[in-house]
């Protein structure tokens, strides 16, 4: 006769699993994301090659490397420009400031928005009446034609290059807050009538302290995908401000300003290693932080989870 097992005690002695936190519930669905993680990948290699690449490489960026407009040989992968410099290397090089334009744009945007949203949604009244009427006019003008107007400016002050790009980062960033600003403000508006805030009412918490440790961490979701995406919107604008020649101006190379090097029918036609190496650069880069951007909405957004 079988005897009867004492499962009490094996049921105490099994160890209890922790439950995974949201992050890493996020972290698993987006590793699920075939799409997103080819996207990463991709957006790792560019910033290998263009932060380390340039040390690998035996030539410099102001002095002659080769013939001029020499096409892709063994000695020079992607060829020569007009001025007989390596274009593998001045692609690197651009890369370089394409993307810290991109991610300084966005983090001045991520800083501006997400702190005007949250004290608009917060103090509503009055405050949020000002800084939303602020954002509304902001989104009512047209930002290239701004953008264009505000680069013939520092064309006309004649400001340093080097200079320069730090002004067009930043104007590209206080460009695109108000987007950022509206989404944490809905979500400020319903996370301070939760019961987390209600207890925060209770203590006695500071302001400051309610807005900036329980109130926007909790709106982290949402910044990080826009944040994502706007990264992918400074690359393309600082590319047309550079092609237009009101962005980044040489000898400070950027794949916009790459690309308008090859400014007559010859070089489009006959000397395509100018442009199309910079062309994919930027297309690259782009696609792949948008679907990044999409995998990681996917992965934060439980409306979005299947």
């Amino acid at each position: 006769m079988a005897q009867a097992v004492d499962t009490t005690s094996t049921n105490a002695e099994m160890p209890k699993t922790k439950p995974a936190s949201p992050w890493t519930l996020a972290f698993r669905q987006l590793r699920r994301n075939k799409i997103a993680m080819s996207g990463l990948i991709v957006i790792i290699m560019m910033f290998l090659i263009c932060f380390v690449g340039p040390f690998l490489s035996p030539y410099s960026l102001e002095t002659m490397s080769g013939p001029s407009n020499k096409g892709p040989s063994a000695s020079h992968w992607l060829g020569t420009d007009k001025l007989g410099r390596d274009i593998l290397l001045r692609v690197m090089l651009a890369g370089r400031i394409s993307l810290l334009v991109g991610l300084v744009a966005m983090m001045v945007s991520v800083a501006i928005g997400s702190t005007l949203g949250a004290l608009a949604g917060y103090y509503r009244g009055w405050v949020d009446t000002i800084i939303m009427r602020f954002a509304d006019i902001m989104l009512s003008i047209p930002a290239l034609p701004l953008l264009i107007i505000l680069g013939a400016v520092l064309s006309d002050i004649q400001v340093p290059p080097d200079q320069r790009i730090y002004l067009v980062m930043f104007l590209l960033g206080f460009m695109s807050w108000p987007g950022l600003a509206r989404l944490v403000r809905g979500q400020i508006l319903t996370l301070r009538e939760q019961e987390f805030m209600q207890a925060a009412e209770v203590l006695g918490l500071r302001d400051k302290r309610k807005i900036f440790r329980h109130l926007i961490p909790n709106t982290i979701p949402i910044i990080i995908v826009v944040a994502t995406l706007s990264v992918a919107g400074a690359i393309l604008m600082e590319s047309v401000l550079s092609y237009l020649g009101i962005g980044v101006v040489p000898p400070t190379p950027s794949w916009g300003n790459m690309i308008s090097a090859a400014n007559n029918l010859i070089d489009f036609k006959k000397r395509p290693w100018l442009w199309i190496p910079p062309g994919v650069c930027i297309f690259m880069t782009v696609i792949a932080i948008n679907v990044i951007g999409d995998g990681l909405r996917d992965a934060l957004d439980p409306k979005m989870k299947k």
